[in-house]
């Protein structure tokens, strides 16, 4: 067992193929992990290691996507002029705050979860919100999140070691026990080739509105806590040596050549 190293294992996950000897240590594995314990149907597979079992699982992984992008097509949702409409407003205010909002169709996971909404009173976007905490292997959604709220008050409840929740804090204990000036937010810059992804750094002092200004959002926005001790793969750009560090102003005057048929890669 990878648990508890103390008995023989009986189970494999699916999901990680982590060993288990008992369901107590399966529970374990999956609240160290954030495992869900689900077979990851697109995980990659090389060559050597393809067999007929593989070929009969992609082919109804492909039976089970064209069956879901139809019945997503069919979907009275996606005719309503209304949901059409609250689209369409929703985007163009993000354009009036110099943010370039895209939304997927229906059917897609992130278009289902998304729950961003704007308030004309207020002129406030209500933001739904991901946090990433690769260091520990957690994420956090939050709903409607202010746009005016600065990122250092976001992530007080998650990393501050006295206003975080006490069951939070102890997952988080890395991030908890590290100073403040080693907490890098980190946002994944969108429409770029998978072989060069890069993050923008943003600034914790100042609100999520001034961070997302100029960006490129697909749906909602996801930020990468990590700390600068600890090393991680995410090359922040104008840091690798091989691009300038972009600002708002230059970003927002490459939007208009952002190439719609990449929001499949990003989603």
């Amino acid at each position: 067992c990878e648990t508890c190293s103390k008995e023989e294992a009986k189970y494999r996950c699916p999901r990680c193929m982590k060993y288990s000897c008992s369901l107590l240590c399966v529970k374990k594995h999956k609240l160290a992990l954030s495992c869900n314990g689900v077979r990851d149907k697109t995980a990659f597979v090389s060559v050597n290691e393809f067999t007929d079992l593989n070929l009969l699982s992609d082919y109804r992984f492909l039976e089970d996507v064209g069956r879901t992008a139809d019945a997503a097509a069919r979907h009275c949702i996606v005719h309503s002029p209304a949901t059409k409409r609250l689209l369409y407003c929703l985007r163009n205010k993000a354009r009036g705050c110099n943010i370039e909002l895209k939304t997927l169709p229906v059917g897609f996971t992130k278009r289902r979860e998304n729950s961003t909404t704007f308030n004309s009173v207020e002129n406030k976007f209500y933001w739904h919100l991901k946090l990433i905490f690769p260091h520990c292997h957690a994420e956090y959604t939050l709903k409607g999140v202010p746009d005016d709220k600065t990122l250092a008050d976001i992530l007080k409840p998650y990393i501050d070691p006295v206003e975080s929740d006490p069951v939070v804090c102890q997952r988080l204990k890395i991030y908890t026990t590290s100073p403040q000036s080693d907490v890098r937010i980190l946002m994944k810059i969108e429409n770029r080739n998978r072989n060069s992804i890069r993050y923008n750094e943003l600034d914790a002092s100042r609100s999520l509105l001034d961070n997302l200004k100029g960006k490129v959002i697909i749906e909602y926005p996801t930020l990468f806590v990590v700390l600068k001790t600890l090393k991680n793969d995410m090359v922040v750009l104008g840091q690798d040596g091989s691009e300038p560090a972009q600002n708002s102003d230059s970003e927002s005057s490459s939007l208009s050549s952002v190439e719609e048929g990449e929001i499949r890669d990003s989603s």
